[in-house]
């Protein structure tokens, strides 16, 4: 049984900061399905469209019935646990470091045989659940996990180093005055994170919840402006080593489109938080973030954004804040793939409209500040990297994927 661990102790400052090493990466494009569905939580094989035969490895071919018709598809993940090794000696410097490294050979209900990483609760002969999980490398791995959870399962260190769990970990809220912010202090609270820095630009002017938010179990309240770049700086330069877990809450909502909106002031202040913001941020916390990923058992993790759905389809009713989204969106693109060489995860959030005051004209279903706190929190424990929360953010991307222009037409309508 996984045992808990215990809360880490003050590093020494004396001691030499581990490298992050990365395991293979190199993976076929067929098996970028994989990673598609890993991205996402999701276990999903290659199933033939002609003979129905579910496919592992990932193919271009069918090995029964050499059709090309594959298609990634959700399948059953559980199966039988019918061998097992440890690895106590690896050529590959990733592994080398953490063996002994528990291994096994688990026959899937669905028909294939699967080489996986096993879980610390995992048994030869018991029954298991694949899951799909990316590694450090941002590559799709298999791991199996013991059927039913069992007492502090999270714990696992395998478990650990592929997701980004908040428990004993340091995060920081770029934005605390507003409810999103305020909500996810809590939730990381909640969580177990040892230290949440909470951001707040101009601390003089009251907000509401300000009392609420400083009486969160272990929160500092620090300055952070996003649209000022040596606010931005002198923290970094304050708690940059400190924080394992970036979460940008940062917001700029305003109604209106190019013509009927506010005009070029109103997206030049989106876009200076937003996206300029955002590039401060990753600037400023980037770095630290991605020598620290190899730092002990709590390392630096992952890296944060709340998006709005409308990253993907422009809703002109919100036209400007849509295209800053967007901007945010393909930023979070570029940062991914600067922060892949340390192992620490960027995970998109995508949400539809919320419950909140800028909201308060569009007609429900909205979400609320404490359930996309919990969405994020659950994101982070799961180690994947896009998740969309809420009915109108599961709708949009479904349309989006099936028909995106149609989806632009009646978005506009």
């Amino acid at each position: 049984m996984t045992a808990p661990p215990a809360r880490p102790q003050r590093k020494n400052p004396l001691a030499r900061t581990r490298l992050p090493l990365l395991p293979p990466a190199a993976r076929s494009r067929a098996a970028h399905g994989l990673t598609a569905a890993a991205a996402e939580g999701r276990f999903a094989l290659q199933i033939c469209a002609e003979c129905a035969a579910v496919v592992y490895p990932p193919r271009e071919a069918c090995p029964s019935c050499l059709s090309s018709r594959l298609r990634f598809q959700d399948v059953d993940a559980h199966g039988m646990l019918v061998a097992e090794t440890t690895v106590r000696v690896s050529s590959q410097p990733y592994f080398r470091e953490r063996v002994p490294w528990r291994v096994g050979l688990v026959a899937l209900d669905a028909g294939p045989t699967i080489l996986a990483h096993l879980h610390g609760d995992t048994r030869e002969g018991g029954r298991v659940r694949l899951a799909l999980k990316l590694d450090s490398s941002g590559a799709p791995v298999m791991l199996a996990l013991p059927e039913k959870d069992t007492p502090h399962m999270a714990d696992d260190p395998i478990l650990r180093a592929t997701t980004c769990d908040p428990k004993f970990r340091r995060v920081l809220i770029t934005d605390g005055r507003a409810p999103v912010g305020q909500a996810m202090a809590k939730a990381c609270a909640d969580a177990g994170a040892s230290l949440i820095f909470v951001g707040i630009a101009d601390a003089w002017k009251p907000f509401a919840g300000d009392a609420a938010l400083k009486a969160t179990a272990r929160l500092e309240v620090v300055t952070l402006d996003l649209t000022d770049t040596q606010s931005v700086n002198t923290l970094a330069a304050q708690i940059g080593v400190r924080v394992d877990i970036v979460i940008n809450t940062a917001e700029h909502v305003r109604p209106g489109g190019f013509i009927s909106g506010g005009g070029v002031a109103v997206a030049r202040e989106a876009m200076d938080l937003r996206y300029l913001g955002l590039m401060r941020l990753a600037q400023a916390f980037g770095p630290a973030l991605r020598a620290r990923a190899a730092d002990g058992d709590n390392s630096a993790a992952a890296f944060v954004n709340l998006l709005s759905v409308h990253a993907l389809a422009n809703w002109p009713a919100y036209g400007a804040y849509s295209a800053a989204e967007a901007a945010c969106l393909s930023a979070a693109q570029c940062l991914r793939a600067e922060l892949r060489p340390g192992g620490v995860k960027v995970l998109n959030v995508f949400c539809g409209p919320l419950d909140t005051e800028w909201f308060q004209t569009v007609p429900p279903p909205k979400v609320a500040p404490r359930a996309l706190a919990k969405a994020v929190i659950e994101a982070l424990r799961a180690g994947v990297e896009e998740v969309f929360v809420g009915d109108v953010a599961r709708d949009i991307r479904a349309r989006f994927e099936v028909n995106p222009k149609a989806l632009e037409r009646e978005l506009g309508e």
